[in-house]
């Protein structure tokens, strides 16, 4: 029982930290960077303690709804597992802090968009909608990849109800930990060439960034462009990620 009162007080003061970091985040560049491009990249949002603490949970059979080799579904290589409820305090903890910060963009990008569906405020009301809809699945994962795996680019959709943006926190070191493994994206605009895009990603770095299309502006208006997201194959090392997904999977 002593030992169950010291870990509870150990989380709370670590989810503390976690939701006193996100408050913190300058979420006006955040807003204009994803507004610009698609995306953006907030420094240091996990400690190197906080990253090694997730990303060590990968061996761990408990704590996962179900593990996925992504060669057997033509994802491309390597391999993650989807966490299952509760979440670790530390990826709840973010999940719940970060999605007020991004309940305005979504909701403009929404309207600019032309589309009805709006967000509410907390976190908990907009899973309710998942859940009463049958997506009752966590969505939040843990990725590893070894040399020559690679992630192919891709949306993560899950079901009717969706939120536009997502995060994805890197747990290890380029250049120390791994060699390659770059975070990429692809925005194709109509009748326009498609933009590759790879993000600057440090240990603890956190990209967020669209999941599906983005409103931008035209001659005539706003209109949609399309975005995907993948990882270039990795060349040595370990690489893990930790992916934070707002809407739960049907």
């Amino acid at each position: 029982m002593a030992t169950n009162a010291r870990k509870a007080k150990t989380d709370d003061a670590g989810t503390s930290a976690i939701e006193a970091r996100v408050d913190g985040v300058d979420w006006t560049k955040v807003h204009a960077d994803l507004d610009a491009q698609g995306w953006a990249v907030v420094p240091r949002l996990l400690s190197d303690a906080e990253a090694d603490s997730i990303a060590m949970l990968y061996p761990q059979e408990q704590g996962f709804r179900s593990h996925i080799i992504m060669a057997r579904h033509g994802f491309g290589r390597g391999e993650y597992k989807y966490f299952s409820y509760p979440l670790p305090p530390l990826v709840e903890a973010l999940r719940t802090a970060a999605y007020p910060h991004l309940v305005p963009i979504a909701n403009q990008w929404h309207e600019r968009m032309g589309k009805d569906v709006r967000f509410p405020h907390d976190h908990a009301a907009f899973l309710d909608r998942c859940h009463q809809a049958g997506q009752t699945r966590p969505t939040p994962l843990l990725l590893e990849y070894a040399p020559e795996d690679y992630n192919c680019l891709h949306r993560d959709l899950y079901g009717e109800h969706v939120f536009p943006m997502q995060i994805a926190i890197l747990l290890d070191q380029p250049g120390q930990d791994f060699v390659g493994g770059e975070f990429v994206m692809t925005e194709q605009r109509p009748r326009m060439q498609t933009r590759a895009m790879v993000l600057p990603l440090e240990k603890g770095d956190a990209a967020v960034f669209a999941v599906n299309s983005r409103p931008m502006k035209g001659l005539r208006g706003d209109y949609q462009v399309k975005l995907n997201h993948g990882v270039s194959k990795l060349y040595s090392g370990k690489r893990h990620t930790v992916g934070v997904i707002f809407h739960d999977a049907a």
